[in-house]
């Protein structure tokens, strides 16, 4: 064999196996999860590889703590500031890396040996690649590309979650801070209430029982204070802990003192149903996987019962003191027989790979939507509270207190009754808040429900 067209034969082998090598490229892949999730990365999703986008980051970062964070400008503030994200989307570069590496074929072995025998001389080359893993390029190239789609959806999914545990953060310390300054109005008044009782017992004019029970409010009051304070600190910790803020930075974060309103009108369940229809990541993960199992399964069967290697092999020997030379060339090739084992037991795990994959893609189906009825029906009703709070409940606890502040100036009735009856108005605008807070809850986790990511719900409750 000419060792001329012997190398050129393996260079078009070796240009022709690359050309059909998988490839990730982290910046597309971001792309994707900015298309793919817009409604949750509004498309700034980015990856600091480099010293200059870091600090570009750090810019727009200082810019965003520089005014009160509305939930949209929190879920921005994570994307450019939070290490945690950062570090995600860099072991999720590597993940992807993995997944095109099984897309490879193994890199050809150049072997040389030198032998002297007395007066001989011996050379030997030999060029040896794995020849079964050439046949299967086309199987392995498939199975790579279904792996890497597999690892961006999970890549999607992991910033949705972080991007909805963010809103739902966001949520829980604005309410958190609303309930706060009430509890302190409840505190006020009845230690107000309480001191008013102590005197009025002590001029004759209030009994014991009758004192005992101011004080038991008031003694509520500082429990449910201290709890509320307390409620406040965690969860603004916990915002601050998503964001990825330093200590300087968390000292600089401003927050709005009040949950946003109630929109007009509630989404509808066409307008859900249609933006679930334009495909739920939880279901193309499992078609994903479906594919890969199924593609890994086919190369399984020819794979996992033998092994074959070639090798080209060119002989050169020289005499010496004759000074005459032979040279040969030839082919060995290696085939891994099946004996011991043949690769039953690694076929038998991969059917039941495949048949798990087809089950749990028939199971997410199934599920898909009874979940997000589910979701659509928790939003539908904290909307319905909300409103009522708002419409129903407080106008008339707004009326209730008018009325009693008029009846208390015509002396009708006491500082007492008016005091409690201010407890129970803020008492009134608390649980409000409170129907506000799980409707921004449920409006978070539909969002997350909507695009494939149904255990949000479970987190909002």
């Amino acid at each position: 064999m000419n060792w001329a067209r012997f190398a050129a034969g393996i260079t078009l082998l070796s240009i022709v196996a690359l050309s059909g090598c998988a490839r990730v490229e982290i910046d597309k892949s971001i792309d994707r999860i900015n298309k793919d999730a817009a409604d949750f990365t509004e498309g700034k999703l980015i990856l600091a590889q480099n010293l200059d986008q870091r600090k570009a980051l750090e810019s727009m970062a200082a810019e965003l703590l520089a005014k009160p964070l509305s939930q949209s400008d929190a879920v921005q503030l994570a994307l450019v500031n939070s290490p945690a994200l950062q570090a995600m989307l860099a072991a999720n570069w590597s993940k992807l890396a993995d997944a095109a590496q099984t897309g490879r074929i193994t890199n050809p072995v150049f072997s040389f040996e030198r032998l002297v025998l007395g007066d001989e001389l011996e050379l030997t080359r030999l060029l040896s690649f794995n020849l079964l893993d050439l046949l299967t390029l086309p199987q392995r190239y498939g199975l790579a590309q279904h792996r890497i789609e597999e690892a961006q959806l999970r890549l999607t999914i992991e910033v949705v979650d972080l991007i909805s545990q963010i809103r739902l953060a966001w949520v829980n310390v604005l309410a958190a801070q609303q309930n706060r300054n009430y509890a302190e109005q409840v505190f006020e008044a009845a230690e107000v209430s309480s001191r008013l009782a102590r005197e009025m017992q002590r001029v004759g004019n209030f009994s014991k029982l009758q004192r005992v029970r101011q004080q038991v409010f008031y003694s509520d009051a500082a429990t449910h204070l201290a709890r509320a304070e307390q409620e406040t600190l965690s969860s603004r910790e916990q915002l601050i802990r998503l964001l990825g803020l330093s200590a300087s930075q968390a000292e600089e974060l401003l927050l709005p003192k009040m949950l946003p309103t109630l929109p007009e009108n509630p989404r509808t369940p066409q307008e859900i149903s249609k933006a679930a229809n334009q495909g739920r990541l939880d279901i193309k993960l499992a078609e994903a996987e479906l594919q890969a199992a199924a593609k890994a399964q086919g190369l399984n069967q020819i794979t996992s019962l033998t092994d074959i290697e070639l090798g080209i092999r060119q002989e050169k020997r020289s005499t010496r003191n004759a000074g005459s030379s032979i040279s040969g060339s030839g082919y060995d090739i290696g085939v891994q027989l099946p004996v011991f084992d043949w690769g039953d037991m690694l076929r038998a795990g991969m059917n039941a790979d495949t048949l798990a994959a087809v089950n749990r893609l028939e199971a997410t189906v199934s599920a898909a939507g009874s979940e997000l009825r589910e979701s659509y029906s928790e939003y539908r009703t904290a909307y319905d509270v909300s409103k009522h709070y708002r419409d129903e409940v407080l106008p008339l606890s707004r009326i209730i207190s008018e009325e009693n502040v008029l009846r208390y100036n015509g002396m009708l009735t006491g500082v007492f009754d008016l005091l409690a009856e201010t407890r129970e108005q803020i008492r009134t605008v608390m649980a409000a808040i409170s129907a506000q807070k799980q409707f921004w809850l449920a409006d978070a986790a539909l969002h997350a429900a909507v695009i494939g990511h149904p255990k949000m719900l479970e987190q909002s409750l």
